[in-house]
């Protein structure tokens, strides 16, 4: 197929992308939502066989409330024998079927309704995916005649109730898996693509995913076919599309202008085009081959169109049928609320950057210095955090510097962290004394003046220059050491001059440290995301900052930088990290 993309299983949907680790968390409505229009008893199971959601027919089937029912055991409640006797697990064909992971019917089955009496039953069981980890059972029932025996109930099962009660389970596992893929990541397309992978070739053969943005323009965002194992984009289709048409009365621009769900196919464009919209939609359907589909808006919580969801058959040779249409419409509005919260995080993310930029200061101009900073921001976060550097000249001209962290990466940790940079700037601006005192008097304002609870912070004066190198004087608030490197290779951590972090509120006195900095020593302050890793202690990830810093004594300051934090930072870090790296060039050494 030319000009089409071959997206093997699971590969990701580009190669910057990064996928989110947080653990998948589906909605907690979606049972009820799915369930309560059945005409059918349903009850859903986690893996320990407790009860976990009924629907209301399942409650008036059982004479039992959801609050008399949910938490309890499954089998233990409700599951009785011939005469309301309490099967052992083992002869328990329905709790067998459970465990075993198997979809099951059956028919000798009575349940114990709340009143003592027994409701004989028809019953299918079916495993149910409640998240990526967790397996339970969808267990689907209607009443039966209580003079039917096994054999007759085993010959009307295929064709009546448990026919019935099969395609139900199906489309309740669907759905659920549905909300699992689509909330277990806050990128868009990434998203959709999940959904796409999940729906084809279960419910059709192709799919079709068109976007609105907040301008109201429509972007094709993924024409996917389903072929030998493969799912296949046809990107010659994808890309942007002609405006929605306001009166066009085409199945596609009356289901993005916000019409209910609806059935389409090639015979509906065959008349002359309204609209540029229906011009490729003919040609969608040409290319594709598609006979039968169905286009479902995606809608946002407030009832705005986000985009539609297509899906069509090509290959399958049946037309779509009102069951699955109604399907199909939850899977969209399913869609349409995932879709939403992506794009808010992606606001988020876009705010959280421009507001990072601001914040982290350019490097103040100097000719008797190499300097270079680095931020970069948790993997798994909003793109910005409570860690920050600051670099400033004071009124004498002496160099500040600063490092620090408050809790969080998310943009109230951001904030917090603005509103100590801007208080140390001020205080530091205020009066010429030790970096302790500037310090200490931060923290004592800290609580009438800031919302941030507590926090950490290096703030060090470069003084001199004398003709030996310079002399740094500093104060540390619960923060990581700075690490000297001298220009042969040794090192050593800056301990002194260490106390209790920022917002403890006891009122001990604080205390400044110096260091002589000679020609060609290196320093380097950095925030704890830096060497800090779940799998290994903090002296792990010390004792490796160390070495590779040694290392790389002799690059220049940007490269140091870059490679310092490559090397270093661990592979599994959650957080955010900023860091300040200095030098003390030899005379006659360019700045940078």
């Amino acid at each position: 197929m030319n000009s089409a993309f071959v997206q093997e299983e699971g590969e990701p949907l580009h190669s910057d992308h990064h996928r989110d680790t947080a653990p998948a968390v589906p909605d907690p409505d979606l049972p009820h939502k799915v369930m309560a229009g059945l005409n059918v008893g349903v009850y859903l199971t986690n893996d320990r066989e407790q009860i976990i959601a009924v629907n209301p027919r399942g409650e008036e089937l059982l004479g039992r409330s959801a609050s008399a029912v949910i938490g309890h055991n499954a089998h233990d409640l409700l599951h009785r024998g011939a005469g309301g006797v309490l099967l052992p697990r083992a002869q328990c064909r329905l709790m067998r079927a459970f465990l075993q992971g198997q979809t099951t019917y059956g028919g000798n089955k009575w349940f114990l309704r709340g009143d003592g009496t027994l409701l004989p039953v028809v019953w299918l069981t079916s495993p149910y995916r409640i998240d990526e980890e967790t397996t339970g059972a969808a267990v689907l029932f209607h009443s039966r005649d209580p003079y039917d025996d096994d054999s007759v109930v085993a010959e009307l099962a295929p064709t009546d109730h448990v026919t019935e009660l099969a395609v139900l389970a199906d489309s309740l596992s669907l759905l659920a898996e549905a909300a699992s893929a689509l909330t277990s990541t806050l990128q868009v397309r990434e998203a959709l693509w999940r959904l796409v992978r999940l729906v084809t070739p279960r419910l059709a053969d192709w799919a079709v995913v068109d976007l609105v943005n907040e301008a109201g323009e429509v972007d094709r965002a993924f024409v996917v076919h389903h072929e030998d194992g493969r799912h296949v984009r046809l990107e010659e289709l994808q890309g942007p599309m002609p405006p929605i048409p306001e009166t066009s009365v085409m199945p596609l621009s009356r289901v993005l202008r916000g019409a209910p769900s609806t059935r389409l196919g090639p015979q509906d464009y065959r008349r002359p085009p309204d609209a540029g919209m229906a011009v490729a939609q003919r040609e969608l359907f040409a290319r594709t081959r598609m006979h039968s589909a169905v286009a479902a808006p995606l809608r946002g919580p407030r009832g705005s169109v986000l985009g539609a969801l297509t899906l069509g058959r090509a290959d399958q040779l049946h037309d779509f049928d009102s069951t699955e249409l109604a399907l199909v419409d939850d899977l969209a509005r399913q869609a349409g609320l995932a879709l939403d919260n992506a794009r808010l995080y992606e606001r988020q993310q876009r705010v959280a950057e421009t507001m990072q930029r601001y914040l982290l200061p350019p490097l103040p101009r100097t000719t008797s210095l190499q300097m270079a900073v680095r931020y970069r921001p948790a993997p798994h976060a909003s793109h910005v955090g409570g860690d920050w550097y600051d670099a400033f000249e004071l009124p004498d001209g002496t160099l500040a510097l600063v490092v620090g962290d408050v809790v969080g990466h998310d943009l109230q940790a951001a904030a917090h962290m603005a509103q100590l940079r801007n208080m140390l700037r001020a205080l530091a601006w205020d009066r010429d004394e030790p970096p302790s005192g500037i310090v200490e008097r931060l923290d004592q304002a800290l609580g009438p003046i800031s919302e941030a609870s507590m926090a950490t912070v290096v703030f060090a004066r470069l003084e001199g220059p004398g003709a030996e190198g310079r002399l740094l004087r500093w104060t540390n608030a619960g923060h990581p050491p700075p690490l000297l490197v001298l220009g042969d290779g040794r090192t050593r951590f800056l301990e002194e001059g260490h106390g209790l972090l920022l917002g403890t509120d006891t009122g001990l006195p604080r205390t400044d440290a110096t260091a002589e900095l000679p020609v060609s020593s290196t320093v380097v302050f950095y925030t704890d995301g830096l060497i800090e890793s779940p799998r290994h202690s903090v002296d792990a990830g010390m004792a490796r900052l160390r070495r590779h810093a040694a290392a790389l004594a002799r690059h220049g300051v940007d490269d140091f930088c870059d490679r310092l934090i490559e090397r270093v930072r661990p592979d599994d870090n959650d957080d955010d990290v900023a860091v300040i790296v200095l030098r003390i060039p030899a005379p006659g050494t360019p700045p940078r």
